[in-house]
């Protein structure tokens, strides 16, 4: 008599972050110590990202269409869609209180994988926001926010080698340089090579 091994089933492997966590969340909004409030965007935030969507080197490195008031209001209701689609969290970089002054920068958490436990930061700002280091200080809140309240695993930030800027930014706030993807994304100039910075939940 043959013996048949038994076949054991292979459970399922849960999902990093449960379906419904994250749309169960309110966007919260913070005050960086420099000065700038992190919250989500506003209709009248519209007239900054026209002029974000127009700005030179937001555009190079970014790469966004133009935008006209009337878009840009679409496209901010949009990102309060995504967010309770569970699919990207976008947050305005502004001055004043949580209700106060325009956006001039600003900070998403994009490529969303909540049951692979991952996403990638992005972050542009507008020259009335440079220099006070703002960015750093709110992705390291941020990246506090999507390791303990929305429990990912994985975040990463990728930009052009020729950006040594935003390479800047990464390393200050946290996200070790990991390695070079070559030929990772097109620009108007050709194609870059791109850094890879990630930070894990147990770093």
């Amino acid at each position: 008599m043959t013996n048949v091994p038994t076949e054991h089933p292979i459970a399922p492997i849960p999902p990093v972050v449960p379906p419904g966590r994250m749309a169960a969340l309110d966007q919260p909004s913070y005050a960086l110590p420099c000065g700038l409030h992190l919250r989500p965007w506003e209709p009248y935030d519209a007239p900054a990202l026209v002029a974000a969507y127009a700005d030179p080197d937001i555009r190079h490195w970014n790469r966004p269409d133009p935008l006209t008031e009337a878009r840009a209001v679409t496209r901010i209701a949009r990102w309060r869609e995504r967010w309770h689609a569970e699919r990207s969290a976008v947050w305005a970089l502004a001055p004043g209180a949580a209700d106060g002054g325009p956006a001039v920068g600003l900070i998403g958490l994009a490529d969303l994988d909540l049951p692979g436990g991952s996403g990638e930061f992005m972050y542009w700002l507008l020259p009335a926001g440079r220099g006070a280091g703002a960015t750093a200080e709110g992705l390291s809140v941020l990246t506090r926010w999507a390791f303990g309240e929305l429990g990912l695993h994985r975040v990463r930030i990728t930009h052009s080698v020729a950006n040594p800027a935003s390479c800047h930014v990464a390393l200050k706030a946290g996200y070790p340089l990991e390695g070079t993807m070559r030929g990772a994304l097109l620009h108007a100039d050709g194609w870059h090579d791109e850094h890879l910075h990630a930070r894990l939940s147990t770093d």
